[in-house]
């Protein structure tokens, strides 16, 4: 892994301890996949990270310079790239205090393939309802974390989240589709849940579309299950819990359309 942090418009060399990042989660990530000459879904990803900064009242540094030192970071090679943004620096105590964020980038090897068969675990840790929080990708991820930890526990790669209610809302690291009886679904993500950059994308390939509340006997019925996230496009489910989901032609088609729109997932 290689990193440079920003505090403002300047490139420090290391973290202050006191970053309220560190201290309190106070701020916002984003992860996206740099293809060999380019990262081809940045202005996407700079723009949720300028709303969420707007909603949570961050300071962000200059995008050009950003991107800039993005790009050299990566030095043309396929990988991920990381961007941290918090509010910087503070004493202790909750209070937020006015001052310049602190950015920082780093750059890590693309994920190994998931498993050809995709089994999901029914995660117990619950997504909490947070409105003020909602659809943002914030620092406070303890629930993925746990989540994460029960699904390594189980013997599967990745799981399904549910709110205290029951509703579905998404895997541990990515978002979830489902086909229903010719219908494609999605989770509303109003009062939880991260809204991806990729089920952004491909809200625009299904016009159609219902977003809305998922339950667990809707998902463990339907016809055809896939995840998706800005790193590895989209990802086929065959499993759930105990219960094999069949496939569809549905999703064999909706892949190859998002493939043909974004080809630098072919390899996954």
């Amino acid at each position: 892994m290689s990193a440079v942090i920003f505090r403002g418009n300047d490139r420090v060399e290391i973290l202050s301890s006191q970053d309220r990042g560190l201290m309190y989660g106070d701020g916002l990530f984003e992860t996206l996949r740099a293809s060999a000459a380019d990262l081809p879904w940045w202005p996407l990803h700079w723009r949720r990270l300028q709303e969420g900064a707007l909603r949570l009242g961050l300071q962000l540094p200059d995008e050009a310079l950003i991107h800039d030192a993005a790009k050299k970071l990566l030095d043309g090679r396929p990988q991920v790239l990381k961007i941290v943004l918090t509010r910087g620096e503070s004493g202790r105590g909750y209070q937020p205090v006015a001052g310049p964020g602190t950015c920082i980038l780093s750059s890590h090897a693309l994920p190994s393939a998931m498993p050809g068969r995709l089994s999901l675990h029914w995660c117990t840790t619950a997504v909490a309802r947070q409105p003020a929080l909602a659809g943002l990708k914030h620092l406070n991820r303890l629930e993925n974390v746990l989540a994460r930890r029960e699904c390594t526990d189980a013997g599967h790669a990745e799981g399904l989240m549910s709110d205290c209610d029951g509703h579905v809302i998404c895997a541990t690291a990515a978002n979830v589709f489902l086909y229903v009886n010719g219908c494609w679904l999605t989770p509303d993500l109003s009062q939880c849940g991260i809204a991806g950059i990729a089920r952004a994308m491909l809200l625009t390939l299904l016009p159609d579309i219902r977003v809305s509340a998922v339950t667990r006997p809707q998902l463990e019925n339907a016809e055809a299950v896939f995840l998706c996230n800005a790193v590895r496009g989209i990802m086929a489910v065959h499993q759930v819990g105990s219960v094999p989901v069949a496939g569809h032609a549905a999703l064999d088609a909706l892949k190859q359309r998002f493939l043909d729109v974004h080809p630098f997932f072919a390899n996954e």
